[in-house]
């Protein structure tokens, strides 16, 4: 969920890597009610990498208790459901960098597109989204 119930965040994408390299990523996760399910931040995700710890760097319990599925229509994204009753994991795997798809473009329009409704708002008004900053006169 976006702007305007929350500050859109924007995952940085990496590039391929030409040599057959890997990246190592290390994402926190955060549980409610003993469960996270949700797509990991990148994609190409080789799935025998993936390891899911409570505590960062490997360190911590390692849980077993994961899933790992890609959705139909994107077969290079990685969902993940986790059942620990711990606030945070930390799941580290190996990606040979990401697709770039046209939902990845859309998001960033989306997110342009409320800066530049919240910018005519405060131009017409001189408040931000309902807030009480006041242009000077």
């Amino acid at each position: 969920m976006g702007y305007p119930q929350q500050i859109d965040e924007f995952t940085d994408k990496l590039n391929k890597k030409s040599n057959g390299g890997s990246y190592v990523i290390e994402e926190k996760l955060l549980l409610t009610d003993g469960v996270y399910s949700g797509l990991l931040a990148h994609d190409n995700i080789n799935n025998q990498s993936i390891t899911v710890y409570t505590g960062s760097h490997y360190s911590g319990v390692e849980l077993r208790n994961f899933s790992v599925s890609f959705p139909d229509e994107a077969p290079w994204r990685r969902l993940i459901k986790i059942f620990a009753e711990v606030p945070e994991v930390y799941v580290t795997y190996e990606t040979p960098g990401d697709t770039v798809e046209a939902d990845d473009i859309n998001v960033l329009q989306w997110g342009l597109t409320a800066a530049q409704r919240e910018l005519e708002r405060y131009k017409a008004t001189g408040r931000i989204d309902g807030g009480s900053f006041r242009r000077e006169v």
